[in-house]
């Protein structure tokens, strides 16, 4: 079983032929609604490689968790509720995505203001991912973890000091600038190569080219596969695993960005 602790949004996302400026107002070519979410997108992304997958959020009864935990279920994904009453909206993503190229742009409220802390299952979970979003949670699955822990660490977050000492692999993006004292790092850059380092070990992969049509989410299915990977080793892994771990989740990501929206949900399965 692998657990993946995080955020679950409603993303509505539309596609347009070039992103609006300021004042701007324009037509969109097609509207989608969907779940997503570093955690969600990730939990989806193992699901349908094969996993077994625990996913740990806040939701709620309004109408659009519905929406969002039916998305997330229809992919087999066990949903874990914490906040089963609330009553407010989840976390709604207004998302634009550039036809041309798939560039996007994303405005959010995330987690923000939804503070929660529960006790949850772990009994039979191997390998946790975590993305940092519900602070409490990520740090009760982490002190808990007898398995890998794997952190999303896109961007910094206030809970990361107290969270990285449990972290076993720590998957930044380019624009994280801090120190990571973890046994094992990667960091992306979009389709440059991948960088990674395990103990005195560094290295890194390159990224296939391909034409992209959508790029939301794209790190989110990245973290996902390398989770699997994690996960079928059995165990932290060294610096001889990883570019055979990094060059799957490069893959699995190059088959997220050539489709439109949820459709590369589809190719995986």
């Amino acid at each position: 079983m692998i657990l993946a602790v995080g955020l679950c949004t409603v993303d509505l996302v539309q596609r347009v032929d070039s992103l609006p400026a300021p004042g701007e107002k324009v037509q969109s070519t097609s509207v989608s609604l969907a779940a997503g979410g570093p955690a969600t997108n990730a939990a989806i992304t193992m699901a349908l490689l094969g996993a077994q997958v625990r996913l740990v959020t806040a939701l709620g009864s309004h109408p659009l968790a519905d929406l969002a935990r039916r998305d997330v279920e229809a992919y087999g994904v066990e949903v874990v509720d914490v906040l089963p009453e609330r009553a407010e909206p989840p976390a709604v993503s207004a998302v634009s995505v550039r036809r041309s190229d798939g560039e996007r742009t994303v405005v959010s409220h995330n987690a923000a203001g939804v503070g929660v802390s529960a006790w949850f299952n772990m009994s039979d979970v191997d390998t946790v991912l975590l993305d940092g979003h519900h602070p409490e949670l990520a740090l009760n699955a982490a002190r808990e973890a007898v398995g890998p822990v794997v952190l999303d660490a896109g961007s910094w977050k206030p809970v990361f000091p107290d969270l990285l000492p449990h972290v076993d692999v720590c998957a930044c993006s380019s624009a994280f600038r801090d120190p990571v004292d973890c046994p094992v790092v990667t960091w992306t850059n979009g389709p440059d190569p991948v960088r990674w380092q395990a103990g005195a070990d560094t290295g890194e992969v390159g990224v296939e080219q391909v034409r992209a049509v959508d790029t939301l989410g794209a790190g989110d299915v990245w973290h996902g596969a390398l989770a699997l990977g994690v996960d079928r080793l059995g165990r932290v892994p060294t610096g001889a695993d990883m570019p055979a771990l990094i060059a799957y989740a490069n893959q699995v990501a190059g088959v997220r960005v050539r489709y439109e929206g949820a459709d590369w949900r589809h190719e995986l399965r």
